[in-house]
């Protein structure tokens, strides 16, 4: 494993020649995996979303039915060209609904201020490109861009890849330690760790769990 975060150079060698270096788009792993991540979701709708390290976009467009605003990031250009591409293509929403940005998460979440705070946020296959501390200072962003109540959902790959800095099981292990998140489901197996988490917030109804636990989605939906 490497000690630090890896840089853009290393995905730019990654993409060069080949459109989807991660087989994202031709395996029953993947496309699984997309549906327990649709799944876990706990709103049928999201009104302003943040998807980092989108890759060729084949989760964006999914992400897209189930958000009003989403916003989708990469540091590779080749790699947005083809997300757009397939946006025009499959939904013509790769302007309006979709956003495309070319940035990563060790990059300045200023950006992200005039947009408002998100209610949903995405880490799918990306955690385990940065070292521990730009994963903390990462993580501690994105609660800070999270509205009380919103949604961040992290899955990853659970097995050793030289290459990279960390594990899913490490950067899972990390979030779960993140102030202000609460964890509220999620899913393993051999090959995949996928997690719910909630930004604490302290409005409650008389039936709701402890204050700063969000609601679960039977609780909220009145059946129990």
């Amino acid at each position: 494993m490497t000690d630090g975060t890896l840089q853009k150079d290393y995905f730019d060698d990654v993409y060069d020649g080949n459109v989807d270096p991660f087989r994202l788009g031709d395996n029953w792993y993947e496309e699984r995996k997309y549906a327990l991540t649709l799944a876990a979701l706990t709103e049928p709708r999201y009104r302003r979303a943040l998807e980092p390290g989108c890759s060729v976009g084949i989760l964006t467009e999914k992400l897209s039915s189930r958000c009003d605003d989403l916003t989708s990031t990469d540091i590779v250009t080749s790699a947005l060209e083809t997300t757009r591409a397939r946006l025009d293509a499959r939904t013509g929403e790769s302007s309006g609904r979709v956003q495309l940005r070319e940035w990563s998460l060790t990059d300045s979440w200023d950006e992200f201020d005039e947009i408002g705070p998100f209610d949903l946020i995405v880490l799918s296959e990306v955690g385990y490109y940065l070292g521990p501390a730009d994963l903390r200072a990462a993580l501690g962003k994105a609660v800070a861009h999270l509205e009380p109540g919103g949604t961040l959902l992290a899955v990853h790959w659970r097995h050793l890849v030289a290459d990279y800095p960390q594990t899913g099981d490490q950067v899972h292990d990390a979030i779960g330690a993140t102030d202000g998140l609460v964890r509220m489901g999620g899913y393993v197996d051999e090959d995949v760790i996928l997690e719910v988490f909630a930004a604490e917030s302290s409005a409650r109804s008389e039936s709701a769990e402890p204050t700063g636990r969000p609601e679960s989605v039977a609780r909220r939906e009145g059946l129990i």
